[in-house]
C-alpha cells in the first residue's frame, strides 16, 4: 500500500482537522445505557463518572477498537472516495502511545496524509460507542485530542498541507478543543476563497459551545446537522425549531465576504 508522504503534499484536495480517537465499540443492554447516563443517537463529553466504563466495558461485552473521531473518518471515507493516495489529509492531537499509532497506522493505511500533534504525557483519546437497535450513543473521553494547540496548526508542515488543500472540513466537536485553529482557518479560507464545511455533530455544541460556534460561523460554506441538531441549534439562536425556518435563518448569517463575493451559505 502506498502511503503519502511530504512529496504529496501538494495533492491536498481536502484537509479536516478534528479529534481523533480509538472507538470501543459494543452492542450493549439498555441498562448499560441507564447505568452511564447516555441516550441513542447522541454524543456527549466523558465526565469523571464515566472513566470506569472502558475498562468494564471490555470486560463485560465483546469489543471491537476501531480507528475513529467523527472528522477522521469522515476524511477517510472522502479519501476512499476520491482514490489517490495523499489526496486528503487530517489533522489532530494524539498521544506518543500505541494507540496513537495504531489510528495513524490506519489513516495512512488508508492513503490519508495523518500529520498529528503528538503530546508527550497525555494518552490518546478514545470513544465508546454504545449500540442497541441499530442506533448508538458515543462517550468521547478526548484526553490527548484535548490538547491540540494553534502552534502546531502555524508550523511549515500544515501551512503546507493548509495552502495547498480547496476544502476544509471541521466537526463541531473541535469547539470544544481549539476555536482559534478553526477561526484561522477560516480566515484563510475567506481570504483565499476557498470552502469551509462545519458539521453541528451534536446538541451539546449548539447548548454549551454557542459563542465558539458564533465565531466560527462567518466562515463556514456548507453547515452539516440531523433533524436535532439543527433543532438545537435554532433554540439556541432564538429560531425556534421548525427545520426549514432554522435552515433559512442559518443560511442567512452573516458570512466574510472577501473578495469577490462569497456563494451563499448552504444547509
Amino acid at each position: 500500500e502506498k502511503h503519502p508522504g511530504p512529496s504529496s503534499m501538494a495533492d491536498t484536495k481536502l484537509i479536516g482537522f478534528g479529534n481523533p480517537l480509538l472507538d470501543i465499540s459494543a452492542v450493549v443492554e439498555q441498562d448499560v445505557l441507564d447505568k452511564w447516563g447516555a441516550k441513542l443517537n447522541d454524543a456527549i463529553l466523558a465526565e469523571d463518572k464515566h472513566k470506569p466504563m472502558y475498562a468494564e466495558l471490555a470486560e463485560s461485552h465483546p469489543v471491537e477498537y476501531i480507528a475513529g473521531g467523527a472528522t477522521q473518518n469522515s476524511i477517510r471515507v472522502a479519501q476512499w472516495v476520491m482514490g489517490k493516495p495523499g489526496s486528503t489529509a487530517f489533522v489532530g492531537c494524539v498521544g506518543k502511545d500505541q494507540f496513537g499509532d495504531k489510528l495513524e497506522q490506519a489513516a495512512r493505511g488508508d492513503g490519508v496524509n495523518a500529520a498529528y500533534m503528538k503530546h508527550p504525557e497525555t494518552p490518546t483519546g478514545t470513544c465508546a460507542v454504545l449500540v442497541k437497535g441499530g442506533e448508538r450513543s458515543l462517550v468521547a473521553n478526548l484526553s490527548a485530542a484535548n490538547c491540540y494547540e494553534i502552534s502546531h496548526y502555524e508550523t511549515a508542515e500544515i501551512q503546507e498541507l493548509v495552502t495547498a488543500a480547496n476544502i476544509v472540513y471541521c466537526a463541531g466537536f473541535f469547539l470544544t478543543v481549539s476555536p482559534p485553529t478553526m477561526i484561522a482557518l477560516g480566515k484563510h479560507v475567506a481570504e483565499k476563497h476557498k470552502t469551509f464545511c462545519l458539521n453541528l455533530s451534536a446538541p451539546f455544541i449548539c447548548q454549551f459551545f454557542k459563542d465558539p460556534l458564533l465565531s466560527v460561523m462567518p466562515y463556514v460554506d456548507f453547515l452539516f446537522g440531523n433533524e436535532s441538531e439543527a433543532a438545537e441549534f435554532g433554540k439556541a439562536m432564538g429560531w425556534g425549531e421548525e427545520l426549514d425556518v432554522v435552515a433559512l435563518k442559518a443560511a442567512a448569517m452573516p458570512k466574510e465576504s472577501g473578495s469577490p463575493p462569497p456563494p451563499p451559505r448552504r444547509l
